[in-house]
C-alpha cells in the first residue's frame, strides 16, 4: 500500500509536537545537576589548594639535619683489651688505637700481661689521643703456654680481663691514665676488644644502648665464615657454631658486650682461668644472664661488624743472623723514649734484665760487669733478642722480653 506524503508528514507533525510538549513540562521541573558539578568544583579547588602548598614547600628553605646526641648524654664504653709483648704488638695496639680514635665517649682499659708497665705501651697510649686506663698483671706461671703448646691449650688473657673488672668495681690498680674508677650510677657498657681483631666502628653504636647482654656475630672463627646467635621475632632462639654447639654460651669473645650497671651489681660475675676449652666466655655470662634474655643487635644478628683476624707471625730469620753478626737492625727506630730521658742501668736492675732476655742474646758489659756479661751469655732465653756495646762503652738491646729489656726499659749501661 502506498503511503501518501501528506500522511507521513502528519505522523512527523504529531511526534515533533509531543516532544515539544513534554521538554515544556520538563522546563518547570527541579533539575538535580548540581551535586555532581558541586564535586567536580570541589576537586578542582582541593587541586588549587595542594599545588599552592607544593609551591610554598619549594619556596621554605630545607630543615637543619637532625643532630646527633652530645657526647657527654651518650653512655661510656668501656673497652678491655688485654696484651703481652711480642714483636707485632705495637702494630696491633697502634691499628686498634686509631679504630678506637673514631668513636665518641670511649674509656680504653689496656692491661698488660707484665709485672710492671712497659714504656713501648705508655708511650702508645700517652700518643693515642684516647681516654685510657693502664693496668698490668703478670699471668701465672701455671696458667702460661709451654713451649710447642698451640693458643687454644690455655685461656688467654683471664687475668688481665679480671684485672680491668676489679677496676672498674672501684679496687684501683691503675698504673697510667685515668685511675678513678666510674662513680655509682655511671651509664656505660662493657666490651672485650682483643688486640688482634677487626672492629668496624658500626660495631660500638650497636653496642652503646646494651640494658643487659648484647650479642652479635663474630666472623672468620670457629672455623665457620662466621659464628653467632641464631634470632627469631627479635629474640635469641640458638647459635650458629659447630664446636661444641651445647656450651651455655657458644660466643666468641668479641660478639657480646654487658652493661656496666649489671656487671657492677654482680661482684662474682668474672672470668674462670680453669674453665674447659671454649667455656671462658660462658664463665663470666653464666653469672649475668639467662640466654633467653640475650640483646640481639646488627640487624638481629644479621650483619657481621667484627672478624676474628690474627696477624701472621713475622719470620726473623735474616734479623736472627745479622744480630749474630753484630750488625741488627737499629732498635732506636721502634724505641718510644728519647735519649735524653733515659736512666743509667743500676747494678740491682741486672737481675731484672737476666730473667728478660731472649734466644740468641748477645750482650757485653762494660769493665766491672765481667760476672754479670758471663751470665747474660750463658741465659737460657725464653723469647729471642740481642745487644752489643758501642764504642762508648754503651750496651745496646734489642727484642721482646717479659717485663723489657735495656732499650725498651729506657735504660744505659754506666761507661
Amino acid at each position: 500500500m502506498k503511503l501518501k506524503l501528506k500522511n507521513v508528514f502528519l505522523a512527523y507533525f504529531l511526534v515533533s509536537i509531543a516532544g515539544l510538549l513534554y521538554a515544556l513540562v520538563q522546563l518547570g521541573q527541579p533539575c538535580d545537576c548540581l551535586p555532581p558539578l558541586r564535586a567536580a568544583a570541589e576537586q578542582l579547588r582541593q587541586k588549587d589548594l595542594r599545588i599552592s602548598q607544593l609551591q610554598a614547600d619549594l619556596r621554605r628553605p630545607p630543615p637543619a639535619p637532625a643532630q646527633p646526641p652530645e657526647p657527654e648524654a651518650l653512655p661510656t664504653i668501656y673497652v678491655i683489651t688485654p696484651t703481652y709483648a711480642r714483636l707485632v704488638q705495637k702494630a696491633e695496639l697502634v691499628r686498634l688505637s686509631q679504630t678506637l680514635s673514631l668513636v665518641p665517649r670511649l674509656h680504653w682499659l689496656l692491661v698488660e700481661d707484665a709485672e710492671s708497665p712497659t714504656p713501648l705501651v705508655s708511650g702508645l697510649l700517652a700518643a693515642s689521643g684516647l681516654l685510657f686506663t693502664h693496668l698490668a698483671v703478670l699471668t701465672p706461671k701455671a696458667q702460661r703456654l709451654r713451649e710447642g703448646e698451640p693458643g687454644w691449650v690455655r685461656p688467654r688473657g683471664v687475668e688481665q680481663r679480671n684485672k680491668a673488672l676489679d677496676w672498674l668495681r672501684g679496687k684501683g690498680g691503675a698504673v697510667g691514665g685515668e685511675k678513678d674508677s666510674p662513680p655509682p650510677g655511671t651509664q656505660g657498657v662493657v666490651y672485650f676488644a682483643d688486640d688482634d681483631n677487626t672492629y668496624s666502628r658500626e660495631l660500638f653504636k650497636e653496642m652503646r644502648w646494651t640494658r643487659g647482654v648484647s650479642v652479635w656475630p663474630v666472623g672468620l672463627v670457629g672455623g665457620l665464615r662466621f659464628e653467632g646467635p641464631r634470632v627469631q621475632d627479635g629474640r635469641v632462639v640458638g647459635f650458629h657454631t659447630a664446636w661444641e654447639p651445647n656450651r651455655p654460651f657458644p660466643l666468641d669473645m668479641a660478639g657480646f658486650a654487658v652493661s656496666l650497671p649489671l656487671l657492677l651489681a654482680k661482684p662474682n660475675a668474672q672470668f674462670d682461668a680453669t674453665a674447659p676449652r671454649g667455656h671462658l666466655e660462658s664463665s663470666l655470662l653464666s653469672h649475668l644472664v639467662d640466654p633467653k634474655d640475650l640483646e640481639p643487635r646488627a640487624a638481629n644478628c644479621t650483619q657481621v661488624l667484627v672478624w676474628h683476624t690474627r696477624t701472621e707471625k713475622p719470620k726473623m730469620k735474616q734479623e736472627e743472623q745479622l744480630q749474630r753478626q753484630g750488625q741488627g737492625s737499629d732498635p732506636a727506630i721502634e724505641d718510644l723514649i728519647p735519649q735524653n730521658q733515659r736512666q743509667p742501668l743500676q747494678p740491682q736492675g741486672v737481675a731484672q734484665l737476666l730473667l728478660c732476655l731472649l734466644p740468641a742474646c748477645h750482650v757485653a758489659l762494660p769493665t766491672g760487669w765481667g760476672q754479670a756479661a758471663s751470665v747474660v751469655s750463658q741465659v737460657s732465653p725464653i723469647w729471642g733478642g740481642a745487644g752489643q756495646m758501642d764504642s762508648g762503652g754503651r750496651v745496646t738491646y734489642w727484642g721482646q722480653a717479659c717485663s723489657g729489656g735495656l732499650e725498651e726499659l729506657g735504660w744505659t749501661l754506666p761507661t
